[in-house]
């Protein structure tokens, strides 16, 4: 039904569903892809609202922007599309899996240093993970903002609606979002590194994939030239 690529940036953000769920429940009502959220968060606590703080969100805001911004920096002619989103997705699965021995490691609670810590290796990730994937695919399918993916519904085609495969494939990641988080809130009900660790073994699954499938791209025989 759908290709390869966007089957991949599906699932990516379930996982971001999952890492969002993670930040927000067991770190301290932050996001790490949710930008938009710690904006608000951000001028809630700049406002004085009761229970709103200042670093959370600029951690996740900072990290966030850093992880775009190496992106950016570390994007190449030779990794466009397809090939870029495999080298972002070895770097998630490190941050991932170094934020997961972190947690299990160390006592976690919310506005404490290893809380921060841990929200800025995630917020990071997906702040690179997010330049990749818009680079690499539908930019109304990011992997960590739906805002985009709800207003293609009705603005995306000059008639002012989506046709149906465009229209599926964003209820999918619709879909795909509120599963990870659920399941996020599941995985924290047993430990924080459980629910970090599920989403790293997800994305070094795409990971793997994506690398068979290079390979065996590369080992098909060449015609010889006529």
């Amino acid at each position: 039904m759908w290709d390869s690529l966007t089957r991949t940036l599906l699932v990516l953000t379930f996982v971001t569903g999952i890492v969002d769920a993670v930040c927000f429940v067991g770190l301290g009502s932050v996001f790490a892809a949710m930008q938009t959220g710690n904006v608000v968060f951000l001028g809630l606590g700049i406002g004085g609202a009761p229970g709103a703080e200042l670093l959370p969100p600029v951690v996740a805001l900072g990290a966030f922007l850093a992880g775009g911004l190496g992106a950016a920096l570390l994007a190449r002619p030779e990794r466009p599309g397809p090939a870029g989103l495999r080298f972002a997705l070895a770097v998630e699965v490190t941050l991932l899996a170094s934020a997961a021995v972190l947690a299990a490691l160390l006592d976690v609670e919310p506005r404490q240093g290893a809380a921060y810590v841990l929200i800025a290796m995630l917020s990071l990730a997906m702040g690179l993970r997010n330049t990749i994937a818009r680079q690499a695919g539908d930019p109304s399918l990011a992997t960590t903002v739906l805002t985009l993916t709800l207003t293609a519904f009705t603005a995306h085609t000059p008639t002012g609606f989506a046709s149906q495969a465009e229209l599926a494939v964003r209820i999918a990641a619709i879909g795909a979002i509120l599963a990870g988080a659920a399941c996020g809130v599941l995985l924290l009900k047993t430990s924080l590194a459980l629910a970090i660790v599920a989403a790293a073994a997800i994305v070094l699954a795409l990971a793997l994939n994506q690398a068979s499938r290079l390979n065996r791209w590369r080992a098909r025989p060449t015609r010889p030239a006529s």
